[in-house]
Formats: C-alpha cells, structure tokens, sequence
C-alpha cells in the first residue's frame, strides 16, 4: 500500500513513520505539509492512500478531502486530527473520508486501520475517549443527536425509517449507531435496545428492533 501523509506538524509525521516502520506491506511515498500540496502530490505519486489532518495551512483537510473525492476517487482517505467533537467526524464521512483516527490514539491500531480502509471498510473511528460505564444517557456519552435514534431503534424503527423521521441521511444514522454501539458496549441492535430500556429512554425494547436494519 503507498500512502501519502498530508500533516504540517513533523513530529506528528515522524511518529506516523515509525509507527508504520515494521508494516512491509505499507510504503510512505511522500509527505505534505499545507493543503495545498496534496493534490499536486497525489497526482505526482499516485498514493493508494491519504491519511489526512484536518486543521492544515492553505487548505484545511475537508476542502482537500472535497478535491480527493472529486478527482481520485479511487483514493482511500483516512483522517488523522485531534477534534474529536461529532460534527466535525460526521463531516469527514459524509465528505468521503474512509476512516478517522484521532491523534493520541494507541499507534499500534494505525497499520490496520489503514489496511482495512484500504480494503473497503468505511466509517472506522479510532482513538475516542471512552466513556464512563454508568447507567445514565450523559455518563454514558450519548450525545443529543444520538438520543433520539437510540430511542427509534429501541422503538423498532428500521434506519431507513429512523433517517425519514430526524431529517438526515440513511449513512448519518449508521455512522451515529457505530458510536452508540461503542459508548454502550453493545454490537448490535439487540444490545443497543436492551441498553436504551436500562437507561430509561424506552419502557420495553420492541421485538422489531432485534431484525430491523
């Protein structure tokens, strides 16, 4: 795999480079340090991969992931940041990017997430800050947007019928359950449903949200 790094801080690209040292399938091609040379670099090297920081000089990540997706398409993006709010993630996947790794993260977890990007898998999220194990929407860092669809899917709403009912798209709702499953430590519908009835968000989980999709 050739990847591309796209970050004005070198210390973070040095750490980037060893983490990656012993992944022989991985090959760092170049690096970028403003936005401004992403695409130029992208076009002269033909990476497989960008992993991309958000906050950069002369073009800020998401208007270069823009271009990426517009004129590589075929090119796989995983962001690489230090914001760690939704809006600013959800953003980046709505754009396209393939992954979003926050920085800090445990560098032993880049190598694959880079492979599994690679390989198609999308809206991976790395990094977050965990929440704490209690049984209350705050502590267990639900955020306001994520609420209201847990309370659908409990409700045996589909997510098709759970992005008609909140005004958003099908891939939003998919993107806010993945962090929903990993806030309440479930893996699927069931368990998020068991977990919306203990919080007190429903007063039975219906039997439909153990099937919908």
């Amino acid at each position: 795999m050739r990847v591309l790094i796209a970050d004005d801080h070198r210390l973070m690209i040095e750490g980037v480079r060893a983490a990656l040292e012993g992944a022989e399938d991985i090959e760092i091609v170049g690096t970028a340090f403003n936005g401004a040379e992403v695409m130029p670099l992208v076009h002269r090297l033909q990476p497989d991969l960008v992993l991309l920081d958000l906050a950069m000089p002369l073009m800020d990540g998401l208007t270069c992931l823009q271009r990426l997706q517009e004129h590589y398409p075929e090119v796989k993006v995983v962001i690489l940041s230090a914001f760690t709010d939704p809006e600013r993630i959800e953003a980046a996947f709505s754009e396209g990017a393939s992954g979003y790794i926050v920085k800090g993260a445990d560098s032993s977890d880049l190598a694959t997430t880079l492979r599994r990007a690679l390989q198609g898998t999308s809206h991976m999220t790395v990094g977050l800050p965990q929440p704490s194990e209690t049984t209350n929407t705050n502590a267990a860092g639900l955020t306001k947007r994520e609420v209201p669809i847990l309370e659908l899917i409990a409700q045996g709403h589909s997510n098709r019928q759970v992005a008609d009912s909140l005004s958003v798209t099908e891939q939003t709702v998919k993107f806010h359950l993945t962090n929903i499953y990993r806030k309440l430590g479930v893996t699927n519908r069931t368990g998020a449903a068991r977990a919306a009835y203990t919080l007190g968000l429903v007063q039975s989980p219906a039997v439909d949200s153990l099937t919908a999709a």
